[in-house]
C-alpha cells in the first residue's frame, strides 16, 4: 500500500508527508521553546536548536494523528493525503526522532530536561482520540503543550526553573486556552453530531465565547500585575497593548477569522515579551 493517498513516487509521499506541517500552529511551540531559552540570557544555540526541533516533532506527532482519527477513523474529514499506513508509518519516524531528542537531552543536560519535554509527545499523540473529547483535554491539550515547551526550553539552559519562568507559561497557556476555545467553536455543528464535548458544545457557542474572552482578559491583566511587581521587566505592559488591539478587533468577527487573528495576535504578544526579556533580562 502507498504512502501517499494522491500520486506515485518519492516526490508524491514527501508533499504528503509534507502538507503536516502546520506552520500557524507549529511555530507557537517551537517559539515558546525559543522563548524559554532567550529567557536563560546566556543560551547554548545547539541545546536550544535540539529543544525547539524535539517540540516540532511532538507537533508533527499530534497533527499525524489527528489527521489519521479525523479522516481514516471517526471518518470526519473530506481528505487526507496520506493512507492509514503512510500515517502509521510518520508517526513512528516522527516518534523516534522525538525520543532520540529526548535521549540527547537526557544525556547533554540531565534527565529531568527529557521529563520535562516527554508531555509534549503524549499530549500530542493522546490528542485524538483521547484528550479531544472531553472539555479540558481540547481545550487545554495545546495551550500546555506550548508552555510545557517554553518551561523546557528554559530548564535545558539552566538546569532550575523560576518564578518569572513558570508565570509566563501560565500567561501564554491562559491566553492560548481562550484562542483555542474559539477556534473549538468553528465545529460545533459537527463536534455536537458525534457527541465531543469540547466547551462550546457543553457550555453554547455565546458562553463559550464570552469565557474564551476572559481567559485572555485575565492573561493580559497578570502580564501588567506581575510587570508592575517586578516579576516582568517593565517593558512586558506593551505585550497586552499589541494582543489588545487584536483581541478587540477580532470581538466582531466570527469563529474562524477571529481564530486566524487571536493566532496571529498571540505571535506579537510573544515577540513583545521576548523583546522585553531580551533588553531587560530578569536578573
Amino acid at each position: 500500500m502507498s504512502l501517499a493517498r494522491h500520486g506515485d513516487g518519492p516526490a508524491a509521499v514527501f508533499d504528503a508527508f509534507r502538507s503536516q506541517i502546520h506552520p500557524v500552529f507549529m511555530l507557537p511551540p517551537v517559539a515558546a521553546s525559543a522563548f524559554g531559552a532567550v529567557l536563560a540570557v546566556d543560551f547554548t544555540v545547539p541545546l536550544a536548536a535540539l529543544h525547539m526541533a524535539t517540540a516540532f516533532c511532538a507537533l508533527y506527532v499530534a497533527h499525524l494523528k489527528d489527521g489519521y482519527v479525523d479522516f481514516h477513523i471517526r471518518d470526519e474529514d473530506d481528505d487526507h493525503p496520506l493512507s492509514a499506513r503512510g500515517c502509521r508509518v510518520g508517526l513512528a519516524g516522527a516518534s523516534v526522532a522525538f525520543f532520540a531528542g529526548c535521549l540527547a537531552l537526557g544525556v547533554l543536560v540531565d534527565p529531568i530536561a527529557a521529563l520535562l519535554t516527554l508531555p509534549g509527545w503524549l499530549i500530542g499523540y493522546l490528542h485524538a482520540p483521547q484528550l479531544d473529547l472531553h472539555p479540558v483535554g481540547a481545550t487545554a491539550g495545546y495551550p500546555t503543550g506550548i508552555g510545557i515547551a517554553l518551561l523546557g526550553g528554559f530548564y535545558v539552559q539552566t538546569t532550575t526553573l523560576t518564578l518569572p519562568v513558570v508565570a509566563y507559561a501560565v500567561v501564554f497557556t491562559t491566553i492560548l486556552c481562550g484562542i483555542k476555545t474559539v477556534d473549538d467553536a468553528t465545529d460545533y455543528a459537527y463536534d455536537t453530531s458525534i457527541d465531543k464535548r469540547t466547551v462550546a458544545v457543553v457550555l453554547g457557542r455565546q458562553r463559550a465565547r464570552r469565557l474564551a474572552h476572559w481567559l485572555m482578559i485575565v492573561g493580559m491583566a497578570a502580564v501588567v500585575l506581575l510587570a508592575a511587581l517586578g516579576v516582568f521587566p517593565p517593558t512586558a505592559v506593551l505585550a497586552p497593548v499589541v494582543f489588545g488591539a487584536v483581541f478587540v478587533v477580532s470581538r466582531a468577527a466570527d469563529e474562524k477569522h477571529a481564530t486566524m487573528l487571536l493566532i496571529r495576535g498571540s505571535y506579537l504578544f510573544l515577540a513583545v515579551l521576548v523583546v522585553a526579556a531580551w533588553f531587560q533580562p530578569l536578573r
